[in-house]
């Protein structure tokens, strides 16, 4: 059986319509394009100069399983932070099972970045013509991560 709402009960279901609306409105993303400060995830050297690394070995979370190759390195930027507890962070990025170079901000910024928009490559990778660059990662680069 079906109550009629009473006068609390229809301020109550109020309240907590009004309290939930902030957290609907929050869930806004944010897209943030290689070359941008902002970005962190993935991006493929390509035809850029070597990248500089904070660490000289790759590092590697879980080893895929037996009788599957170990798959080459890929080069990541990540905020601070995440490199030095990767074991809490590489999910974030679909990266446990792969071995990750981070590269350096610095050379990001001052190389990657700039070269990239130097390029003329568009947020998808594009070159001016159209065609698909080696700047960009595929499926990545899209989503700003944050902790």
């Amino acid at each position: 059986m079906h109550r009629p709402l009473t006068s609390n009960r229809l301020l109550l279901a109020a309240l907590l319509a009004f309290a939930a609306a902030p957290a609907l409105a929050a869930d806004v993303g944010v897209s943030v394009s290689i070359g941008q400060p902002g970005f962190y995830g993935r991006i493929d050297i390509g035809s850029f100069p070597q990248p500089q690394v904070i660490y000289a070995e790759p590092v590697l979370i879980a080893r895929p399983a037996v009788g599957v190759p170990l798959g080459r390195p890929i080069y990541l930027r990540v905020p601070p932070g995440h490199a030095k507890d990767w074991r809490k962070h590489c999910g974030k990025y679909n990266a446990c099972g792969q071995p990750v170079y981070f590269v350096q901000d610095g050379w990001y910024q001052n190389v990657y970045a700039r070269q990239y928009r130097e390029r003329g490559y568009d947020d998808q990778g594009r070159d001016r013509g159209g065609h698909q660059g080696k700047g960009k990662g595929k499926g990545h680069g899209k989503d700003k991560h944050r902790d």
